[in-house]
């Protein structure tokens, strides 16, 4: 491996401000160049206080200029359209770049089939979505408020579940706050009969506890059919709704179609146990791209972003310097549901889950842990 090999990371998420940490210090006088859109890092976790107006938009949107400074990162803004030359070059509308070694970061997205689904708000799509919620909300004096999730049936990992719980216990304390929750209806909505079960067995059943608590009304197990304006419609029936909030299940990037790297039948990168893109050499995927083995539980979040982002580092490194010793990433989901006001906590790993009631500690624990993660890269 040369002193100053050219090393690229698409994208500026979790998974690749994590891969950039972790090659600088692995490789001190390489050449490192990130590619994405702007050089800017949105904090997603905490967009589910938006509408509660406990963050705003600015709180996080993170300049990464300072970052890369100290990273001594070169920043290329533009968009990815494809990877070519066997990871070798990256094709994008501001150019091609060539590598010597390659990590995909750059995220996936969120399938927009279904009939109307304009009419639903994606909260996980950015800032100016949970805005747009924060807006609708402050709007309404009474009415129905849906939410729920999907999933992608050909790849059962590519899903956001968690968020969604927390806009739907959030709203629901926002309105109590407020002292207008007897105004409104809350519905969560599901395709599956037991949401929530890949963060372990107990989970569904808690969950589906504290809604009934909270008298929010469940519509569960029914395949969706589609929306209209005010309308949720499912195989098992439809309902109105004045707000609409759902997360569609994901795929991969968009570019990915026109390459020839391996393609899960979800639409994702197919990687090995050590984030490595499958047949391919010095090329690496982290995060929302990938489709990785492992247990049928694991989930698409910012923290498995991370442990696949630091194999990915470290496993490239070692393949550069003609290494094999590679490591595998670790299965782990962690997770605090927040309320507003508390925290469910939750981890699940080989040996099990830990699931704890809701608590306030557990809500200031994820407002610290935001509080430190960003301080790296402000």
């Amino acid at each position: 491996m040369s002193a100053n090999a050219k090393l690229t990371v698409l994208g500026s998420g979790f998974a690749a401000l994590t891969a950039v940490k972790q090659l600088r210090k692995r490789n001190p006088t390489a050449e490192i160049t990130v590619i994405s859109p702007s050089a800017e890092f949105v904090y997603l976790p905490s967009i589910i206080w938006i509408p509660a107006g406990m963050r705003q938009g600015s709180d996080l949107r993170i300049n990464l200029d300072n970052f890369f400074s100290k990273n001594r990162v070169k920043h290329i803004a533009a968009k990815v359209l494809g990877i070519t030359d066997d990871g070798r070059q990256v094709l994008t509308d501001n150019g091609s770049y060539d590598n010597d070694g390659l990590i995909i970061a750059s995220g996936g997205r969120f399938i927009k089939k279904l009939p109307g689904i304009e009419h639903a708000i994606t909260p996980c799509e950015g800032i100016a979505a949970a805005e747009k919620i924060r807006d609708r909300l402050a709007a309404m004096d009474s009415g129905t408020i849906a939410i729920g999730f999907g999933g992608n049936p050909k790849e059962p990992s590519a899903m956001r579940g968690g968020p969604m719980f927390e806009f739907l216990f959030g709203i629901d304390t926002l309105l109590r706050k407020q002292g207008r929750r007897d105004k409104f209806k809350l519905i969560f909505f599901n395709p599956a009969p037991q949401p929530g079960k890949r963060l372990g067995e107990k989970v569904p059943q808690n969950v589906t506890k504290m809604m009934q608590k909270k008298g929010i009304e469940t519509k569960l197990g029914h395949k969706m059919v589609g929306f209209e304006e005010n309308l949720v419609k499912t195989e098992g029936g439809e309902f109105a709704a004045d707000l609409i909030l759902f997360m569609p299940g994901m795929t991969g990037p968009a570019w990915l179609a026109d390459t020839n790297l391996p393609k899960s039948e979800g639409g994702m990168i197919v990687a090995n146990m050590f984030a490595q893109v499958q047949g391919m050499q010095k090329v690496y995927v982290a995060g929302d791209a990938g489709s990785f083995p492992g247990p049928d539980w694991q989930a698409k979040q910012a923290h498995a972003a991370d442990l696949q982002a630091k194999a990915a580092a470290e496993n490239l490194t070692k393949e550069l310097k003609g290494q094999s010793d590679f490591i595998e990433f670790k299965h782990e989901l962690v997770c605090i549901i927040d309320t507003l006001s508390h925290g469910v906590f939750v981890k699940r790993t080989d040996k099990g889950t830990t699931l704890l009631p809701p608590c306030r500690l557990f809500h200031w624990a994820k407002r610290i842990f935001e509080k430190l993660y960003l301080r790296q890269y402000r």
